[in-house]
């Protein structure tokens, strides 16, 4: 047991100079792992322990979830390995909730091997001693997401949205760059529903989600509004020019995806884009929603696959849909 390998290690360090040592490293980590902000930090400080003791360049961090049999990494350094290989080490982190941290790492060489075999305890009782802050970290994290992430399709929700938005703009102020907001929605999306049932309406949502995400910066924001409604906020670039880049190519991608219905028939569907401009001196994060939904609603009149700027609305088309 994990809490055995401590306990031994304690009891010993008195009079054992290396066991001593082994334990100060240990509590090296833990008082580093004290300042971590997340549970992908204290991965990252797990590797630089490893690494700046061990001399261990290939880890994995990674939770399991044990309802759903499903593994998320969530911090990976280094080459490649499995878990069968012949230098590799394993060790299951029970958190006492439903996901398991499991660290993971490989020796370079069969001498590398042989010295983290003679370290296995001292790194085990390093594991037992963080697993609260692993729990912690774990806890935090499934908030964070419960609070705000879209369920469906795993991007943002309108409610962090909400709360967070405002930090961006805050940041494109403080560089004095502009902020673009795209609004993107699928053209008759409730016929899908109407012909088929939500788990299909699922699935398209999910497409244009991963559609939207390869086509934009990591430094970009994307949230489900509502229904089809997706609005991203482009923090990566001021020229409208790339920005019309972008909308042409969420357009185009998202028309060659193809939705498996059953294993006879796919189902393909375009979207359209209405986008507006963030002045701090004009607007208000409502304000520009109401703009970039009143130019999806244009963009849609004009026809499907189509994209247009709030700013080219004619004022005769203008109409307050709110």
């Amino acid at each position: 047991m994990l809490k055995n390998s401590i306990l031994s290690l304690i009891k010993s360090s008195s009079h054992n100079e290396k066991d001593f040592k082994s334990l100060e490293k240990i509590y090296e980590l833990y008082e580093q792992l004290q300042y971590s902000s997340n549970i992908k930090q204290v991965a990252e400080d797990i590797y630089e322990w490893l690494n700046r003791n061990y001399n261990v360049d290939n880890v994995t961090f990674s939770l399991f979830d044990m309802k759903n049999n499903k593994k998320e990494n969530i911090y990976v350094k280094g080459q490649e390995f499995y878990l069968d290989d012949d230098k590799s080490f394993f060790f299951i982190i029970n958190t006492h909730t439903s996901q398991n941290a499991i660290v993971s790492f490989s020796a370079t060489s069969k001498t590398h091997y042989t010295v983290l075999e003679a370290e296995y305890n001292a790194i085990e009782s390093a594991f037992f001693q963080i697993s609260p802050i692993i729990q912690s970290g774990i806890l935090k994290k499934n908030y964070i997401q419960a609070n705000s992430i879209d369920s469906v399709t795993n991007v943002y929700n309108r409610q962090y949205l909400t709360e967070h938005v405002n930090k961006l703009i805050n940041l494109s102020h403080k560089d004095k760059n502009e902020v673009f907001f795209l609004m993107v929605g699928i053209d008759r999306f409730k016929a899908v529903i109407d012909e088929f049932d939500y788990d299909i309406g699922d699935k398209v949502l999910i497409e244009l989600a991963r559609v939207i995400h390869s086509n934009i910066s990591e430094f970009d924001l994307v949230a489900r509004l509502s229904g089809d409604e997706f609005l991203v906020s482009i923090l990566s670039t001021a020229q409208e020019d790339e920005v019309k880049a972008i909308c042409e190519k969420l357009i185009q991608d998202f028309a060659q995806v193809e939705i498996q219905i059953n294993e006879e028939a796919t189902l393909k569907k375009t979207i359209c884009i209405g986008y507006d401009k963030f002045e701090a001196s004009t607007n208000t994060m409502d304000q520009i929603i109401k703009n970039s939904d009143t130019a999806l609603y244009e963009a849609k009149n004009k026809g499907r696959s189509s994209f247009l700027a709030f700013k080219d609305i004619k004022e005769e088309d203008n109409i307050d849909l709110f």
